[in-house]
């Protein structure tokens, strides 16, 4: 969740106050003044910079103390001294009068935070990790700048020339995105970045005209992509793609937010979330859902969990849009039992532990657990169920009904693989009592086997992570 909402200020012609006259003020003061704001300047003495921009006129200065008038007609305000209590009077006084404020380095009296910036104008890139590590957003600023071309910010400038006539020439939005993408992917984007800005309009206008004259797109394509088991960053580079070029997104519960938020902005998002018997949609009207769609020229992208073929039910979306004579493309994800294992330390098979490892789900069918149990109670391998929460208590009375001892160790993961990740640790014997305990509501994976325990004695701490002392 966002700490701050990011936004740009237009101060073009607006007055800004800061106060202070160190070093300090007049780093702010030089990005007020490339924003275009008037500076008014309140400090008993100032620096050699600062009296330069005085004495050139670029800012007023008030050699005297702050007083509260000081911040009629202003539209933010800036402190910049080491004065606690200056500080805080100033902060107070404006935000009184709903001003923002940026008290410098010092987050709990300020409204707002002073970014790290990339300027490569007209484009702008700002970062900030809200007052908690000034020196990482720095970091991060230095990376960016030597990824970004320094001379980026003429393509902008030359789209910028064109947009209005794309814009009257392209009547639908999404033929103006494709547009846009040739001109940003192509040899009008290289050549602009060169320099050559003739040529580059040569070139966009000769797009354009194609553009114009392009036949409407036909069928669109559904692609059925693992979303992984929650942490973006195990996000496949094919599917990050794919949820930056998709018009629509269908989702369910397992896609986790911060996967889903790498989705294009501007993507339509359609929630068919499941959740263990309560389902948001019927799969025949997901199926529909997403024939329609295609046949509507969108390119969709049906976000599972995991990945599509494991517990996903992707062989029936693929079926039925096969039938329907729609395009459709897999993209595999890793499956949660692998992510959840790595993220946990669990080998899923070990030379002297598990020759074997077992994926199944604990999902009922018609109200029955129909599973081969003497197959899943043999010794030397590690049993995966997904979807197994509900059904806990059965699982594992059929397990011990059917051969494996009390003491076999398990272990139940919630939210696998991102910071909301829960383990409870215990037995076939003890696990149920657990579960109530830690009331798990997150998906949830159990891992039945010898591994659990090589793990557990491995990391005396790997149980506690659930934080609920089990």
């Amino acid at each position: 969740m966002m700490k701050s909402f990011p936004l740009f200020l237009s101060l073009q012609g607006r007055r800004a106050l800061v106060v202070g006259g160190g070093e300090p003020a007049a780093r702010k003061v030089e990005l007020l003044l490339s924003a275009g704001a008037q500076v008014s300047l309140i400090a008993g003495t100032v620096t050699g910079e600062i009296a330069q921009l005085i004495a050139d006129g670029r800012i007023s200065w008030a050699g005297r103390a702050f007083d509260e008038t000081d911040l009629g007609g202003m539209s933010l305000a800036i402190v910049a001294t080491d004065d606690e209590r200056l500080r805080t009077r100033v902060s107070a006084a404006a935000q009184a009068r709903c001003l923002p404020v940026n008290v410098v380095d010092t987050p709990a009296l300020s409204s707002f935070i002073m970014p790290s910036i990339v300027d490569r104008s007209p484009i702008t890139i700002a970062i900030s990790t809200g007052g908690a590590a000034p020196a990482l957003a720095r970091k991060l600023k230095a990376e960016i700048e030597r990824a970004l071309p320094a001379a980026i910010g003429r393509v902008a400038r030359f789209a910028e020339i064109f947009r209005e006539q794309v814009r009257r020439t392209l009547v639908e939005s999404a033929a103006r995105r494709r547009f846009w993408d040739r001109v940003f992917h192509g040899r009008v984007g290289e050549l602009a970045l060169a320099g050559d800005e003739i040529a580059a309009r040569r070139e966009l206008i000769r797009l354009l005209d194609g553009a114009r004259n392009e036949p409407a797109p036909g069928p669109g394509m559904v692609h059925l992509v693992g979303a992984g088991p929650g942490d973006p960053d195990l996000l496949t580079l094919k599917a990050h793609r794919l949820l930056q070029r998709a018009d629509v997104v269908v989702y369910d519960r397992l896609v986790s937010p911060e996967v889903l938020a790498l989705a294009r902005r501007d993507a339509e998002r359609l929630h068919v979330g499941k959740r263990r018997a309560h389902h948001c949609m019927p799969q025949a009207e997901i199926n529909e859902r997403l024939v329609a769609l295609a046949r509507a020229g969108k390119s969709v992208v049906r976000l599972k969990g995991g990945d599509p073929f494991v517990f996903g039910r992707g062989g029936e979306e693929i079926e039925a849009l096969v039938a329907a004579g729609v395009a459709v493309e897999v993209v595999p994800g890793i499956t949660a039992a692998l992510g959840c294992a790595a993220s946990a330390g669990i080998p899923l098979t070990h030379r002297d532990h598990a020759q074997a490892c077992v994926f199944v789900t604990g999902h009922l069918k018609k109200g029955e657990l129909d599973l081969d149990w003497p197959m899943l109670a043999r010794p030397r391998q590690t049993v995966v169920i997904y979807m197994g929460a509900e059904t806990l208590s059965l699982i594992a009375r059929q397990l011990q009904h059917h051969g494996l001892a009390p003491s076999t160790p398990v272990a139940l993961i919630e939210n696998g693989t991102t910071e909301r990740e829960r383990r409870v640790v215990g037995t076939l014997a003890t696990i149920e009592r657990q579960a109530i305990r830690a009331q798990l509501g997150g998906p949830t994976l159990f891992m039945v086997g010898e591994v659990v325990g090589l793990a557990l004695s491995r990391d005396g701490e790997f149980h506690f992570e659930s934080r609920i002392g089990l």
